[in-house]
């Protein structure tokens, strides 16, 4: 609620010092009213309107700060009229030093300062008596005044110091979530340049392969056609393995550079066996559980399968200390379900913080249709859960082999 009066006040400045300003002039007057008539203010309307007078340079302390403090100053012909202060001027006083302190640089609130108060203390020394009912001498109402001015003047600058230092902790955080989008955005671009290299990698490797069968195939076509027909069907799938890896990497550079890449052959499912081996090596006990029998897959989707085993075993063994991991494998007929767990001690101290590896898994399941799920297993440890559609994954099931 405060927040919200507070942000209106912010956007209307004019109105809201106005109610501010009548408010200063009104409720010294009103909080009379209870009392006996002999002890109002006599009269009471002239001394009404002075009132409002004296508070009114308070309605531009925000859009016309110096034309406030020059309309107060001036408003000390009241004491002169009426041979006394009215309320609301002292309180407008306080008010307009406050806000110059509070909203202006340094210089210019002492300026403001000086200008509101030395005519003050210079009715003071020459009119004692006005407005005096302690009766007390032109120093000690210099003093007074010299005191309030000063009590208005620091916690202006109080607020003035917190607000510059509340701007600053605005700015630094804007700039940490900048730069920490900054990071992320280059730790996709990473990861998916990553990706490229080994798809191109793949790619590569099946149109050596097909340049070598068709060869080949050239070769013994007039003195063996068994053999080149079975090396020309051999080329027809590779090349629709290779088209299709050809779409994935294309979907994965967009605008990026492909970069140079060597022809050998990236590893896959085969792989996975000797990855759990050599992680046991390692010391990290680990067992590996396939469930179905895995069809024919496409190359790059049995690289992402094994990246993704690799990943979760490599963080597993240099986070979760003294535990155990699990690898389980599972080819359904409609999803592929990829689970690495660990019995450690979980995520670090920064869980919000995103690794280059687990952004690599998310956009290597992504390319491929399928979801990734990572956190903190209950009970302890980490879990990492891939599950890819199989009707994307190419398999002659839904292609067609020849």
């Amino acid at each position: 609620m405060m927040e919200r009066v507070a942000g209106w006040a912010r956007n209307r400045p004019l109105l809201a010092d106005s109610l501010l300003a009548t408010l200063l002039a009104v409720v010294p007057i009103a909080l009379v009213l209870p009392l006996p008539r002999e002890l109002w203010p006599d009269p009471l309307l002239p001394q009404l309107g002075w009132s409002l007078l004296a508070a009114a340079p308070v309605a531009l302390r925000r859009v016309a700060p110096w034309v406030a403090v020059g309309g107060l100053v001036a408003s000390l012909i009241a004491p002169a009229v009426l041979d006394e202060v009215p309320v609301s001027q002292a309180l407008a006083f306080i008010v307009l030093t406050y806000s110059m302190a509070a909203q202006h640089p340094m210089r210019s609130a002492i300026l403001a300062t000086v200008l509101l108060w030395a005519p003050v203390s210079v009715l003071n020394v020459l009119n004692p008596t006005m407005d005096n009912s302690l009766d007390v001498g032109p120093a000690y109402l210099v003093l007074n005044n010299l005191l309030t001015a000063l009590v208005s003047f620091f916690v202006g600058r109080t607020v003035n110091a917190r607000r510059a230092s509340d701007q600053v902790l605005r700015e630094r955080a804007r700039v940490a979530e900048e730069n920490q989008r900054s990071l992320a955005e280059q730790a996709v671009a990473d990861e998916r340049r990553r990706i490229a290299r080994e798809l191109h990698d793949v790619v590569a490797h099946h149109v050596s392969v097909m340049g070598v069968l068709a060869t080949g195939a050239r070769r013994v076509l007039n003195r063996d056609p068994a053999t080149a027909d079975e090396a020309l069907g051999t080329i027809e799938d590779t090349s629709r393995t290779t088209l299709r890896e050809m779409r994935r990497l294309l979907d994965v550079l967009r605008t990026d550079t492909e970069p140079a890449a060597d022809l050998a052959p990236q590893p896959g499912l085969a792989g996975i066996e000797a990855l759990v081996e050599q992680v046991r090596e390692a010391g990290l006990p680990v067992s590996l559980r396939v469930d179905g029998v895995p069809g024919p897959l496409d190359p790059g989707v049995a690289l992402t399968i094994f990246r993704i085993v690799q990943e979760a075993l490599t963080n597993a063994l240099k986070h979760a200390g003294t535990a155990t991991a699990d690898v389980r494998l599972s080819f359904g007929v409609y999803w592929l379900i990829v689970e690495v767990f660990d019995t450690g001690r979980g995520p670090g101290p920064n869980p919000g913080r995103t690794g280059h590896g687990l952004v690599g898994m998310r956009e290597r399941v992504a390319l491929y249709g399928g979801t990734l799920r990572t956190g903190p297993r209950p009970g302890g440890g980490f879990r990492v859960y891939a599950k890819i559609p199989m009707e994307q994954l190419g398999a002659p099931s839904s292609e067609g082999t020849a």
